[in-house]
């Protein structure tokens, strides 16, 4: 009757050493580390980077407890904050000569103090919030006149190029502001140049008027359009920063819009404030020119002489210089899309670019005019540029062409990738800076986790004296659930908060009241005469929809939650919702494997450990059958 089968028990050892080997590394802690990852989207952290960390640290007496190279970021661990800022200092002054020019960013991190065996099981803590783990918050203010003035220089631009090739003449088009102005030398000219903005810029609006011999056109850019590219820039930025947070490697780092013009960035366990705000303020703007293939431009190029009038100096990713023209082609946002890929002919890597539909004309009209002329792939940063790529022009382009030359696969996908990489699409400030401290963070979760444990403890206490064996099944039963919520929570890399641990707290006590009604139910079955062995059954079996209907229905109040909730509500509700279902396996599954373990195999057993069994006097019979 009370006898589980060998899978059941199978089923319960495999769920409680999984069980176990994720929840482990949460108790391990974290040891400060310093993070290198790259400055500039044309620098790689590779092996070779590894190998002058290594030699640094070694000539300086440091020696690391890890180092570890994922994910295009090195992460060196330490022992104690000292070595920590000693091994930064030294890791700067090795990989950043130029402080003006960082290729390398160098930061201070956590890094969890988990085995290897762990980590090669994939088995990680859970990422602790900004209340636990200490460390930056930022509300940004997004430039939206920015964005509208960029727009509009794009508009004069478009409105130059189609106004030429519509051939109306005569017109000198400049951008004042967020408005774009156009003269004419005829009336004609102004109603052709109406009508093709009416059909083909939309978001356009115009007024004209008259100055003398003068016909004078102004197009503004409408409301409706205007607060549609506002919401598109703020969109652009927020995935830009994630981009660019992912080098400091910040465990779920939060990054949310806050009403129509900020944007609220929080970073976990970052240290280094500079170097967040570093990294948060980088800009990245790809462009493309014509090399100046002119004899004065070859000579700059080959021999050092006086760049041309009109052109600039680059130098390539090898250090080798590149004289293009001044004049921009098209930029990052005309590029869609960039994928790395092989020639069918030559079997050699290429990378595949799609260009929007004004990228892609006048990518046609240059290669026309430009045959077998170089083209250089430009990335600016922090004010600087390099050239990415000088290939030469093969045929007629538009909006999709290729790419090829000497390339290697790997360096076609990084070429590719920042060819993709975006930039911000309007200027950001800083309006608000906090700092939560380690130390605040780490009384966070000492209290958060002294809560948790007394009131387990508190529960034990009672549940054994009142429920004396059967009691003590609940308690273990009510650790296995603990046990199996954390696992989950870090399974699911999951970040925790306070209102995540007081969401533990309540999923203890709702959990220990299943086994409340379990106990009693068993209780009951005696008093009404039923055998132990019919009494632990019928418990369980007639404790059990109780117990589903009473989950459910919380289970349902925490969905809504998690649906209609948002920040530290939603984290409450995670840990509520997965708190519950682990205590449904806890309370009913195990426990009662404890409870058939211990007494299943008794066949003639007369009483059970489950406290006083308070039996009805032969009067309160009497009277109850009246």
């Amino acid at each position: 009757m009370n006898r589980y089968p060998v899978w059941k028990y199978a089923t319960i050892l495999v769920v409680l050493l999984v069980g176990l080997i994720y929840a482990l590394p949460n108790f391990f802690g974290e040891a400060p580390a310093v993070q290198v990852s790259a400055a500039k989207t044309t620098v790689k952290v590779d092996a070779a980077t590894q190998a002058r960390v290594e030699e640094a640290l070694k000539a300086a007496s440091l020696t690391p407890d890890l180092i570890t190279l994922d994910a295009g970021s090195l992460r060196a661990r330490f022992t104690t904050p000292d070595d920590q800022l000693k091994a930064r200092d030294v890791i700067q002054h090795a990989l950043v000569p130029d402080a003006s020019d960082p290729p390398y960013t160098v930061a201070l991190n956590l890094l969890s103090r988990s085995p290897g065996w762990l980590t090669s099981l994939h088995a990680f803590p859970m990422y602790l919030g900004l209340d636990l783990r200490g460390g930056v918050d930022f509300l940004l203010q997004v430039d939206m006149k920015g964005a509208i003035d960029k727009k509009a220089e794009s508009f004069a631009s478009d409105l130059r190029t189609t106004f030429r090739d519509k051939s109306i003449r005569g017109t000198q088009v400049s951008r004042n502001g967020q408005t774009v102005e156009v003269s004419f030398r005829d009336a004609a000219s102004l109603e052709a140049a109406k009508a093709i903005i009416q059909d083909q810029f939309t978001d356009l609006s115009t007024t004209d008027s008259q100055d003398g011999s003068t016909w004078r056109l102004v197009a503004s850019i409408k409301p409706e359009a205007a607060r549609r590219l506002q919401d598109a820039a703020l969109k652009q930025n927020i995935t830009t920063l994630h981009n660019r947070i992912n080098e400091l490697g910040v465990a779920e780092p939060v990054i949310q819009q806050q009403g129509l013009d900020r944007i609220v960035v929080q970073l976990p366990g970052v240290q280094d404030t500079a170097k967040a705000k570093e990294i948060l303020g980088r800009t990245a703007t790809l462009e493309m020119r014509m090399v100046d293939e002119s004899a004065e431009g070859r000579s700059a190029e080959l021999s050092g002489g006086p760049v041309p009038f009109g052109s600039e100096k680059f130098l390539d990713r090898q250090g080798r210089p590149v004289i293009v023209k001044k004049q921009v082609l098209v930029t990052g946002e005309n590029l869609t899309d960039a994928q790395p890929g092989f020639d069918q002919q030559s079997n050699q890597p290429k990378v595949d670019l799609t260009m929007d539909a004004k990228g892609g004309r006048i990518m046609r009209d240059v290669s026309r005019d430009n045959y077998k002329k170089r083209m250089a792939m430009l990335i600016f940063e922090k004010g600087k540029g390099e050239v990415l790529t000088a290939p030469s022009i093969n045929g007629e382009l538009g909006n999709r062409f290729q790419v090829s030359g000497s390339m290697t696969v790997a360096e076609a996908s990084d070429l590719a990738l920042l060819l993709r990489a975006g930039s911000l699409a309007a200027p950001m400030d800083i309006i608000q800076e906090r700092t939560i401290g380690p130390s605040l963070g780490a009384d966070n979760i000492e209290k958060g986790f002294k809560s948790v444990m007394y009131g387990f403890l508190a529960i034990m206490v009672f549940m054994c004296a009142y429920y004396a064996l059967f009691g003590l099944f609940s308690s273990i039963a009510l650790a296995v659930n603990l046990m199996l919520l954390v696992a989950i929570l870090s399974m699911l890399q999951a970040t925790l908060t306070l209102p995540g641990i007081a969401a533990m707290a309540l999923a203890i006590g709702v959990a220990i009241d299943s086994n409340v009604l379990i106990n009693e139910r068993v209780r009951e079955e005696l008093r009404n005469g039923a055998s132990p062995q019919a009494a632990i059954h019928a418990g369980y079996e007639r404790a059990w929809g109780t117990i589903l209907d009473s989950n459910v229905t919380t289970l349902i109040a925490g969905i809504a939650l998690l649906a209609f909730g948002s920040g530290p509500v939603r984290g409450f509700a995670v840990v509520h919702c997965i708190g519950i279902v682990t205590s449904m396996f806890s309370a009913v599954f195990f426990s009662r494997g404890l409870v058939n373990f211990w007494y299943g195999q008794k066949k003639k057993l007369k009483t059970v450990s489950i406290g006083t069994v308070w039996r009805p006097t032969p009067e309160a019979s009497a009277v109850a059958t009246k």
